[in-house]
């Protein structure tokens, strides 16, 4: 009876242990993507990992504020896009109120905000209050990216206040590849062309280009890049936020990852694990702590998976 009682005691820690990893409800990693090569790139290393531990990644297309909103009504578990401050906006609304969790930091040093070629840097346009001194060279427009994004709604508060006297210009939104598309254009014609940029990002190899200073209220000087995730995920799925809790990025990383896309034509998926097998070590620091769905070596498996 003894002996019964012990191996029905071990069966129950085998299964309590398990349960820990093998909730049905975190099988399936839900996660957004607005429409920016960085994100695709970092959503494709996380899906990576996922997909090895034994997990589903799925990645929906969405608009930073159905993101947000998906977030916040459980749609949506994660988010590796919290471009800050550039969505403080945002952080008031949804993670300031409790309502969506900010999760670790995954990246910093970034940069977002107005930027020119350099003929027009050359120019004499060094900063946001140069802008209107050329304004019929640039048509009076400024490209943003997909409507809806935070960095947009900061040129739309910029134009309505009148600041820099650029209260008559006219704000372009597009996605991003219709955005570099246009771009490239003006550069073709050595048009003046102001548009949104930011680093990690291929354009700053693609491009001679320069950042504008003084929108620094709005864009910040540099930034930071956050996971965040719906209420209580690293609660309920502790495995899977352990992972996004430990993972974290690089400018020269996510800069490599999407230059491989962009020049090589590489799916995000093959250039992400082509980066991770030539740098292995980062799995470490990645999957510390991390199991499989099924409770078994996290580390072991992506590493088989490679």
């Amino acid at each position: 009876m003894k002996k019964l009682s012990t191996i029905l005691c071990a069966g129950l820690l085998a299964a309590s242990s398990l349960g820990a990893y093998a909730d049905p409800a975190c099988d399936t990693v839900k996660m957004a993507d607005p429409g920016w090569s960085d994100i695709a790139a970092t959503n494709a290393i996380a899906s990576l990992l996922l997909d090895s531990l034994g997990y589903k990644a799925k990645v929906d297309t969405l608009a930073v504020p159905i993101t947000y909103g998906g977030l916040k009504d459980g749609q949506v578990d994660v988010f590796l896009g919290n471009w800050m401050p550039a969505q403080q906006g945002f952080y008031d609304k949804f993670i300031g109120s409790g309502d969506v969790t900010q999760l670790a930091k995954n990246l910093e040093g970034t940069e977002f905000t107005l930027a020119v070629p350099d003929y027009v840097w050359d120019a004499g346009v060094h900063d946001f209050a140069d802008l209107h001194k050329f304004a019929d060279k640039f048509d009076k427009k400024l490209y943003g990216i997909g409507s809806g994004a935070p960095a947009n709604a900061s040129l739309a508060q910029i134009i309505k206040n009148n600041e820099f006297d650029l209260g008559q210009w006219k704000l372009v939104e597009s996605s991003e590849q219709a955005m570099l598309a246009e771009v490239g254009r003006s550069i073709k014609k050595q048009k003046f062309v102001v548009f949104l940029g930011w680093t990690p990002h291929p354009m700053n190899v693609q491009i001679k280009m320069h950042y504008l200073k003084g929108g620094e209220k709005y864009f910040g000087d540099t930034g930071s890049v956050y996971t965040v995730t719906r209420k209580g995920y690293a609660q309920a799925c502790p495995n899977v936020g352990k992972l996004f809790s430990n993972l974290g990025f690089t400018l020269d990383m996510e800069n490599s990852i999407m230059a491989e896309v962009a020049n090589k034509k590489l799916s995000n998926a093959d250039a992400a694990k082509g980066w991770i097998k030539a740098n292995p070590a980062v799995l470490d620091k990645w999957l510390d702590g991390v199991k499989t769905a099924d409770g078994q070596d996290g580390l072991a498996a992506v590493k088989a998976k490679l």
